[in-house]
Formats: C-alpha cells, structure tokens, sequence
C-alpha cells in the first residue's frame, strides 16, 4: 500500500516531466502521448513593440497556471520552426505559450532592437495576470537572457543552445576552437555556418555600400557555400574587408586582432549582445542547457553562462542532442537513455509552478 501511494505521488510530481522530455526526445511518441494531455487552441496575434508590432502564436489552455515566452534563434522558419512548435506544446501542460516572430532574426541579423522586441512580448504576456518565464534558443537566447534581466518579477529565465559572449562564437564558427576552466577543445566545422555568421555582421558594417555588397555575398553563399563571390569582394571597402576576412579565418591565433579590427560600431554591438555579464542578476529560476554536439554555437557557451550566475544553475550538457533536437535515435541508443534523467530534470523546471 505505501509502495503504490509512493509511486502514485511520483508520477504526480514527475509524470508531466516525463511526457515532456519523451516527446522531446522522440518526437515519434508524441501522437501516443496526446491524449494525456490538456486540449490546446492555438490563435494568431500581434505584440505592440516601440515601432511597430511582431505577429505571434498564442497557444492557449483551458485553465492556464503560468507563462511562457519561447525566443527562436536565427531560423527561415521563425515561430514556426519545426522543434519550436513542438516545444510550444508545453501549453499542453496547463501552460499559456507565445511565440513570437523576430523578423531580424529570420533574416540572420541581431542588431539589438531584438532585446526591445522580446522585453515588449514579455510585458505583453505579464499583462494577461500570470506569473512568466521565458525561454530562449540558440542565437535568440542572448537577447532573450538580457531582456530577461531588465524585467524584474520573471518566475523562469532560460537559455537551450544559447551563447555566453559572441566573440567566443566567432572563435568557434571560423577556427572550431573552444575552451572552458582551462580545457581546449577543436571541432570540425560547417561551412554554412560560416556564412550564416556572415549575415549576422552584414548590419555591423559602418558605410552602406558595403552592407549592400556584404549581404549580396552572404545571399550567394548561403545558396551556395561554393559560389564565386570575387567579383563583389573586390568593391568592399576596409570594413568590409575586416568583416569578410574574419568570416574567412581559420587560425585561432588571428582571431583576437581580427576582432580588433573590426569597425568600432561592430565590436560595441557584440559586446552589447553579450549576456555573459547579465547573469548573476537574473531573477527567478535559472535554467541552462546544450547539445553537446552542437555545430552552430559550442556547449562551452552554456558553461560559461552557468558559472558566471554565481551558482544559481548548473549547465545541462546532452550528449545526444545538436543544436536545434536529438540526434537520430539509432546513432544514439545508450546516449539518450543516460540524458533521460537529464531531460527530465529540464522538463520539469519548464513545468514548475511560478
């Protein structure tokens, strides 16, 4: 009898944890996990930011115990990324969940008015009477956490795939150099991610016609990391040309005075985009964590982030995850049964009441 009562309070406490981190871990279980769950409408709005508006999904339940607001990273896709939308069935688990669309951020730019536009939805979400969270992917995680830290009152703030400071990124996109407490680590890298970095600093460039030439090559390339952009290169002014020359780079030794020779409007942007700073004051629960396989931003970022917070969170490290879901399950058997508890755990801080 007290084992039986013992379980039942278990899967009470943990079992909507469980359910989450299934669906997470393998999507295919989700049809056989819905009807457990709460029924979800989902509507599309618009956020009011100084400036203008950003559309949104709002997936709503019948009777919602908390909020949160998911920031998606530098995707075509935006709010309707695929992983996202399946995250954003959190509202299945009495959770109101909006979903922004970060118009910058679909066109592979941060210019910091995303910090502007996520502290506006998060005002926008507090206003509708409960008690809010938010939770930020990839690049939009940065944006997300500093936002996060001008906006008292948060029950959650947390970082999946996030950054700590963007130049170690940079380090990492062009050479596969990363590094924490004292560690170095080199991993192969994509070369679409070289171009994508590319676009992130087309909006840093001081004169316009370099802009316009920058983003013409950053077009080309991401179509096709191969073509033949001479033709244009050869119009770029010298900030131009400091930009393309550290998306270029694959010596770590250069990266430090390629950075120093970027335009001064870039390396103050970078700095600001930073939250590496913000996060020893960031209220509420703190929740951190990376694919270890991560491509695009390395898992060293999050470690970062967790031990600049003063011991508010540990970074949760999942060996079987990339940058935006699991690897596929046949490559990862063993792997993703160890992350399990990992998973868990993380499913349920996101659960937690506010």
């Amino acid at each position: 009898m007290a084992l039986a009562a013992a379980l039942t309070v278990l899967l009470l406490r943990f079992g909507p944890a469980a359910s989450l981190s299934l669906a997470l871990a393998v999507p295919q279980a989700e049809p056989w996990l819905a009807p457990l769950l709460h029924a979800v409408s989902v509507e599309e709005l618009s956020v009011e930011i100084p400036g203008g508006r950003l559309a949104a999904d709002l997936y709503r339940p019948a009777a919602p115990r908390g909020a949160l607001l998911l920031v998606h990273g530098l995707s075509r896709a935006g709010r309707r990324h695929a992983e996202l939308a399946r995250l954003a069935r959190l509202a299945q688990h009495q959770r109101l969940v909006l979903v922004p669309q970060f118009e910058g951020m679909v066109a592979f730019r941060l210019s910091g008015r995303e910090v502007d536009e996520v502290a506006a939805a998060l005002g926008a979400l507090a206003a509708r009477g409960h008690g809010v969270g938010v939770v930020g992917f990839s690049f939009g995680a940065g944006p997300a956490l500093l936002a996060a830290a001008r906006t008292p009152g948060l029950s959650l703030a947390a970082s999946f795939g996030g950054y700590a400071e963007l130049g170690a990124v940079l380090t990492y996109v062009t050479t596969g150099v990363h590094a924490f407490d004292g560690r170095r680590y080199v991993a192969p890298q994509e070369e679409y991610n070289r171009w994508k970095l590319l676009a992130l600093l087309v909006g840093f460039a001081e004169d316009g016609d370099d802009r316009r030439q920058l983003d013409a090559i950053t077009r080309r390339k991401l179509a096709d990391p191969g073509a033949d952009t001479g033709p244009i290169e050869a119009g770029l002014g010298p900030g131009g040309r400091a930009i393309l020359a550290l998306v270029r780079n694959r010596r770590e030794d250069a990266v430090a005075p390629l950075l120093a020779a970027l335009p001064a409007g870039a390396r103050q942007a970078m700095h600001a985009l930073s939250p590496l700073g913000v996060a020893p004051r960031l209220s509420g629960q703190l929740v951190i964590a990376h694919g270890i396989g991560d491509v695009s931003i390395p898992f060293t970022e999050s470690l970062r982030l967790a031990h600049a917070s003063n011991g508010r969170a540990d970074a949760v490290i999942l060996e079987t995850f990339e940058h935006t879901g699991p690897r596929p399950l046949w490559q990862s058997l063993f792997g993703r049964l160890r992350d399990g508890a990992r998973l868990v755990r993380l499913a349920d801080a996101l659960l937690r009441e506010p």
